[in-house]
């Protein structure tokens, strides 16, 4: 007599996680989605500029004020987009991503004049790497918090040192082996992003909660692609020169 309700309950069971795997699958792929418009966007923005040497004279200049703003955004923008609306959310993710296409249109100008396809080879390296890098966030077992407090202190050392390298020591070979560091950082952060953003996912949240908690998870996958990206770009453009 036990076996049947046994055999129903494994069934609500069954079917329970059946709809948490759909649900967290349509999740993530909004994620996704989000972050792919938003590396398209940057792209495009970047490209449009760098086909512009007056208005990439007019920004290069700049540069250091978008990346300090980036840095900020970086920092409260997270809170906004847990916190405020699904459009505050959004106009955060599209200020975010239009200002790293603003960084990036000197470089794309640069690379332009000389060998278009790095940044096709770059684009392409950084996809691997971070599909790759990913997928393990997001499949492996295995506790991923624990190397938070690591990422988070090379982050801050990395820019640090790339700072020192800007204003100071200006020099090449520092310069790649910064890069090489921010190419390993960010591989490992990114594994870890996907698991938390993977975590964040609950069956119970509203639509409202689950869109922002998807465009949070957007804006931080797309801030590591982007920094894989040009890093890697830029370790293939010291080869290149070399």
């Amino acid at each position: 007599m036990a076996q049947g309700p046994d055999r129903r309950t494994m069934s609500r069971d069954m079917a329970a996680q059946a709809q948490v795997d759909t649900g967290l699958r349509s999740y993530m792929l909004r994620v996704y989605n989000y972050m792919s418009l938003g590396v398209a966007f940057t792209g495009a923005l970047a490209m449009i500029i760098a086909m512009n040497p007056a208005l990439v004279m007019t920004l290069a200049p700049l540069n250091l004020v978008f990346f300090l703003g980036i840095l900020g955004l970086g920092f409260f923008a997270p809170r906004l987009m847990m916190t405020k609306s699904i459009g505050v959310a959004q106009l955060c993710f599209w200020i975010y991503a239009g200002m790293w296409g603003l960084i990036l249109a000197p470089a794309f100008f640069v690379y332009a004049q000389s060998d278009p396809m790095i940044i096709v080879r770059a684009f392409l390296i950084t996809a691997g790497t971070f599909a790759g890098m990913s997928l393990f966030g997001y499949t492996t077992k295995r506790d991923l918090s624990p190397f938070a407090t690591f990422f988070m202190m090379a982050a801050i050392g990395l820019i640090i040192a790339m700072l020192v390298n800007f204003f100071f020591v200006e020099s090449t070979g520092f310069s790649l082996l910064i890069s090489c560091g921010v190419v390993l950082i960010f591989s490992g952060v990114t594994a870890w992003e996907t698991q938390m953003i993977k975590n964040f996912y609950y069956e119970s949240d509203g639509h409202d909660v689950t869109t922002r908690k998807a465009i949070f998870g957007a804006f931080m996958l797309y801030g590591s692609f982007i920094t894989l990206f040009i890093h890697i770009l830029n370790i293939l453009g010291i080869m290149r020169s070399e």
